[in-house]
């Protein structure tokens, strides 16, 4: 009886966690956390209810490591474009390359953390605020990057590297959302010209 315990504590999964939240990922991402259902979710996924509260844990913990992968997956244009060596450059690698990100054709339109959890339950704060910790850290990291461009005479020394930060968010976020609802990525590439054209000079 030991033996045959033992054997059932040590038996694999019978499925592929990272296909399942790579799957669940797409939901979220294609619905929201609002709309995507736990039938939605496992359905995607193919697994049991209770298959995924034990790989992933409830609704909104799942949601979380979906933010995650998104991240480290099609959101990672954002660490790239910091990269870049001239400010205008990283703001212009940063536009171009979220157009690309929330219009491919075998992908959901707009992007995950703007659109994925913008409107939740009052019980589902932490899901909101996920999304928004995820926005604020890469806000973060574009202030820190100008601020570099800034010591380095790359932006004038009268420029504001926050005010710089939040213009591309904001810009980036409302390409999200026009992509989200049907805008093309031509149209789009067009408004992330237009946006740098108000870019400051050294």
């Amino acid at each position: 009886m030991a033996g045959e315990a033992g054997a059932t504590v040590g038996r694999p999964r019978g499925f592929d966690v990272d296909e399942a939240l790579e799957r669940a990922m797409r939901v979220f991402w294609a619905q929201g956390y609002e709309g995507a259902s736990l039938t939605d979710l496992t359905a995607a996924m193919g697994i049991t209810r209770t298959s995924m509260y034990a790989a992933f844990g409830n609704k909104e913990a799942l949601f979380r490591k979906a933010l995650d992968r998104y991240l480290a997956g099609p959101g990672s244009y954002g660490s790239c474009a910091l990269e870049q060596p001239t400010a205008r450059s990283v703001a212009a690698a940063f536009l171009h390359a979220g157009v690309e990100a929330t219009t491919r054709p075998d992908r959901p339109a707009g992007c995950l953390s703007v659109q994925g959890a913008l409107a939740v339950a009052p019980g589902d704060r932490g899901v909101r605020d996920a999304a928004s910790d995820l926005r604020d850290d890469v806000r973060a990291r574009l202030v820190e990057r100008f601020e570099r461009a800034r010591d380095e005479g790359d932006l004038s020394a009268s420029s504001d590297p926050d005010l710089l930060a939040r213009y591309v968010m904001v810009v980036s976020n409302g390409i999200a959302v026009q992509a989200a609802g049907g805008a093309g990525r031509e149209e789009l590439h067009r408004v992330a010209d237009s946006a740098l054209l108000h870019w400051p000079s050294a």
